[in-house]
């Protein structure tokens, strides 16, 4: 008979101790002001690199700004060519905003003797163009050398295409030479914002009154937008500079010399005979093909 072996091991077992749980190191403090530096240095050098890159532009908008004012210039040309071309072929548009530019160049050139700053032409298409002024003249005489000096040097290059007529008869360059004769001759009328405005300035303000007449007789009898234009704005600086004419400033600004006002009145006279001259000799009652 099989014998059964009793278990005499006791009801209960000692319970085997639990494991410890692992233990974790805490982040020593000197490791986390370690990462806080590093994401602080982070954060400076890429401003860092932001900054240069913004230095960057800037000094290539300071480089590239003047060369704007350039194209400026340029583009305006392009465009009055254009405008021009559409009505009277390329080639009269071409030598149309050449002579403008020359007479504009006449103004530059003027304000720089004259010890200012001088913008860059702009071309307004059937209106001209204009050369802005970065500051105001000291008196009226420098006001009246910088007016005249467009219309002189513009006369002198319209000599270029009387000469091309001169050698070839060919009726294109005798249009211009009358478009350059007239154009000169009508900025001399004697109101602003025209040049013969300006020259008045060293004469008297009275004479700004003759060229409001003026102008406003040219709107009567041969109306258009651009002596219009001229009218309107004209007529606002004429009344607005003689009222003022009594203020102790703008009797300061005309106290011109007699030497002066014999030397401006005598180029102004001399130059609008000669222009009209050009004129009756170089006009045609034929249009360009």
């Amino acid at each position: 008979m099989e014998q059964q072996t009793e278990d005499y091991s006791p009801l209960w077992r000692t319970p085997e101790p639990e494991p410890e749980p692992a233990q974790y190191e805490t982040p020593s403090p000197i490791r986390e002001d370690k990462g806080l530096f590093k994401r602080i240095g982070g954060g400076i050098v890429a401003l860092g690199v932001l900054l240069a890159k913004i230095g960057a532009k800037l000094k290539f908008l300071l480089v590239v700004l003047p060369k704007a004012k350039l194209l400026t210039t340029a583009g305006t040309m392009l465009v009055s060519l254009a405008a021009y071309a559409l009505l009277f072929g390329w080639q009269f548009g071409a030598g149309v905003v050449l002579l403008i530019l020359i007479h504009e160049l006449g103004h530059g050139i003027q304000i720089k003797r004259e010890g200012m700053k001088a913008g860059w032409p702009v071309f307004i298409p059937f209106l001209g163009a204009s050369i802005s002024m970065k500051e105001m003249p000291k008196d009226a005489a420098m006001e009246a050398r910088v007016g005249l000096a467009g219309p002189i040097l513009g006369s002198l290059g319209t000599l270029v295409p009387l000469a091309l007529y001169g050698a070839t008869h060919n009726n294109l360059f005798r249009a211009l030479a009358f478009f350059g004769f007239f154009i000169n001759l009508f900025n001399l009328v004697p109101v602003s914002p025209l040049d013969g405005g300006r020259a008045m300035a060293a004469l008297s303000p009275h004479m700004w009154l003759v060229g409001l007449a003026l102008i406003i007789g040219a709107a009567v009898l041969f109306p258009s937008p651009i002596v219009l234009l001229i009218l309107v704005f004209g007529g606002y600086e004429t009344w607005k500079r003689f009222r003022n004419r009594n203020s102790p400033e703008a009797q300061a600004y005309h106290n011109v010399g007699k030497g002066t006002r014999f030397a401006v009145a005598t180029v102004y006279l001399s130059l609008a005979l000669l222009l009209a001259v050009g004129i009756h000799f170089t006009h045609f009652a034929r249009t360009l093909n």
